[in-house]
């Protein structure tokens, strides 16, 4: 079960993934992370299964993949992707793409 506390995650500077929300037992599901992707790098495909998913984005710009769809992602906009649904993030860009995502479950 979740502690049901609240608590406080600093950004860090350094370039890379950096774990911010872990997940149970902490929260009640919730997951979050910063991606960071260099150009030319994908987050690679995967699926939201039993989840549906924000990417918040911080800097960059890039495409985000959702089922058939091809999208425009950058800095400045935020996209939601459903349950069931498989995905990938490109930087298309000359400069890195940094994202933050946040996984909940459906209900």
């Amino acid at each position: 079960m979740a502690e049901d506390k609240a608590f406080v995650v600093e950004l860090n500077n350094e370039k890379g993934y950096q774990r911010l929300i872990p997940g149970a037992p902490t929260t009640h599901g919730m997951k979050s992370g910063r991606v960071y992707l260099q150009p030319g790098e994908s987050c690679g495909v995967h699926s939201t299964e039993d989840k549906e998913e924000q990417l918040v984005f911080l800097s960059g710009c890039g495409t985000a993949i959702i089922g058939e769809e091809e999208m425009v992602v950058g800095e400045g906009r935020v996209c939601y992707i459903p349950p069931q649904t498989e995905h990938n993030i490109l930087n298309t860009s000359t400069e890195p793409l940094v994202y933050i995502f946040c996984v909940a479950p459906a209900r």
